[in-house]
């Protein structure tokens, strides 16, 4: 988990997409951000492309007891509940540093019956997904802060497990993380219509995580063993076992300081993670 670089991914993403982007709090060691955004589309669109956070939700109350929780709940929430009362429904609970039995979630989950709502509890596919948030000091006797949300729309962290690099074909050593260059590709806003390029590309980690979001690219390296590959596999066959090969461009064999790319505006991004003159081998 790259926790540093989980404001500046939300921050790119909202410039990517025109949103206005409030952040009202972060702590580095929280898992929680709460942000102000236009409305319940701008979170949807915002959310979808994330890495590094899990989900969205939309704000009912929060406070640092469950008596402060509630007298938030009404005086933020009390005129909507009428939308929800006879939507199918489930609550969940999420606890930062601590755990509840299951008869302490039980009872929080029914200190909440004074919304009212009359729709049937379905813990698979709800219409609409409540969560109890607690912030936990390490050894504390009781949260420091709570929080209750009503889902939105999740992000697109669920795809690391496709790119796993312990499942990717073609590997060398050096390898980037795939986590790592699906953050970098957020961060330089990659999207459909863009052109980007790595200079450095190995065994194609940047370029494979520009296609996943919709943009073209290419790459080179000054070790041609690395494009070319060995036994049958290649970066060529990397992209094929994504299904993304036509957004593969090409790559090519080049020293960078001697570059044969014209000299002219043709990329859109230049995302790589030069090297530290060690070679590695390739398996």
């Amino acid at each position: 988990m790259h926790e540093s670089f989980r404001r500046v991914e939300l921050d790119a993403l909202a410039d990517l997409y025109g949103i206005k982007l409030d952040i009202l709090d972060y702590k580095q060691y929280s898992p929680h951000c709460i942000i102000r955004l236009p409305d319940e589309g701008a979170a949807r669109l915002l959310i979808h492309r994330c890495i590094l956070s899990k989900g969205i939700y939309e704000l009912w109350g929060s406070g640092s007891t469950y008596p402060e929780l509630h007298e938030d709940i009404v005086r933020r929430t009390s005129a909507i509940w009428h939308k929800y009362k006879f939507s199918s429904f489930k609550f969940e609970i999420q606890s930062y540093q601590a755990k509840r039995s299951l008869a302490e979630q039980n009872n929080l989950i029914q200190s909440f019956r004074y919304t009212g709502f009359e729709g049937p509890i379905r813990l698979k596919d709800p219409e609409q997904t409540f969560c109890i948030f607690e912030d936990w000091d390490c050894g504390a006797q009781e949260p420091t802060r709570v929080y209750l949300g009503r889902f939105i729309a999740p992000s697109s962290r669920t795809i690391l497990d496709t790119y796993t690099l312990k499942k990717r074909k073609y590997l060398s050593t050096t390898s980037m993380d795939s986590e790592l260059a699906l953050i970098t590709a957020n961060l330089a806003h990659a999207a459909p219509g863009k052109l980007f390029y790595d200079p450095f590309v190995g065994t194609g980690s940047f370029p494979i995580a520009c296609a996943h979001f919709g943009a073209i690219s290419l790459g080179s390296d000054i070790d041609g063993r690395a494009v070319r590959g060995k036994e049958g596999v290649n970066i060529v066959t990397n992209f094929q076992q994504y299904d993304l090969l036509d957004k593969y461009l090409d790559g090519f064999i080049a020293d960078l300081t001697h570059t044969p790319l014209r000299a002219a505006r043709l990329l859109d991004g230049i995302i790589c993670d030069p090297p530290y003159g060690v070679r590695e081998g390739l398996k």
